[in-house]
């Protein structure tokens, strides 16, 4: 495991349990009457009990040294992987956070609507910014589709397929116990494997960053209700 020390060299962190197994028990009732799509919903911040636990782990004193209590939870999706629900996922980089509308500025591109929210993608000094906490509602072993990651590959910015493929081999597998969580920079390379056992894998994937945007831009507000805002300035990509 490594400690906080290590985290910005290797850009991951694998915590020990932060919920304990009645707290996971009670989490499971609550994500168990999300709808899901194939893999999961990325807008479980609408809900007051997802909200309440953001600030519960922001507050949670073995995040202190890595997660600022400044920071601003900003997402949280929901991933099931099961026999029902299996799939794979190459490794990658996330590159898009979700905002309030669309801003013309030649530092952002990829823009795209995710279930009703507009995704951008910024320059990768603010990706660096940005923490995703995946909390593991169930235990995760190597055959439950847990998640792989290339140690330090976040420290080089966005990656080109072929950069990709040269690193590819470097990757680990992160076994994760319930109720612990990951810590990643978003732009670490992580992808997972099909889960082959018979196993359940419920994985709630926060993303945390500063309250304020360069580039004229707002994170999105994951209010009830709340529908995209279209475009504000023609944007010429």
């Amino acid at each position: 495991m490594f400690v906080p020390t290590d985290f910005e060299a290797a850009g991951f962190l694998i915590t020990a349990p932060l919920l304990d197994d009645a707290a996971c028990d009670a989490l499971a009732e609550q994500v168990d009457g999300v709808p899901l799509g194939m893999a999961g919903t990325r807008s479980l911040l609408s809900l007051p009990w997802c909200r309440a636990l953001a600030a519960k782990l922001q507050a949670h004193p073995a995040l202190a040294d890595i997660l600022p209590h400044t920071a601003q939870a900003i997402l949280c999706t929901l991933f099931e992987k099961s026999q029902e629900r299996n799939w794979l996922v190459p490794l990658h980089q996330d590159l898009s956070i979700p905002v309030a509308a669309q801003i013309a500025h030649p530092a952002l591109s990829g823009w795209s609507l995710k279930e009703g929210v507009w995704h951008v993608q910024p320059p990768a000094d603010l990706l660096q910014t940005l923490l995703a906490l995946r909390l593991h509602i169930d235990i995760c072993a190597p055959e439950d589709g847990a998640l792989r990651v290339v140690p330090g590959s976040h420290q080089h910015g966005r990656l080109e397929a072929d950069a990709i493929a040269v690193v590819k081999h470097q990757a680990l597998v992160c076994p994760v116990a319930r109720g612990a969580a990951l810590l990643m920079r978003p732009t670490l390379l992580h992808g997972s494997s099909k889960s082959t056992g018979n196993s359940r894998r419920r994985v709630l994937h926060f993303l945390f960053g500063p309250a304020d945007l360069p580039y004229g831009l707002a994170w999105h507000d994951f209010a009830p209700n709340r529908k995209p805002t279209q475009l504000l300035h023609p944007t010429g990509l």
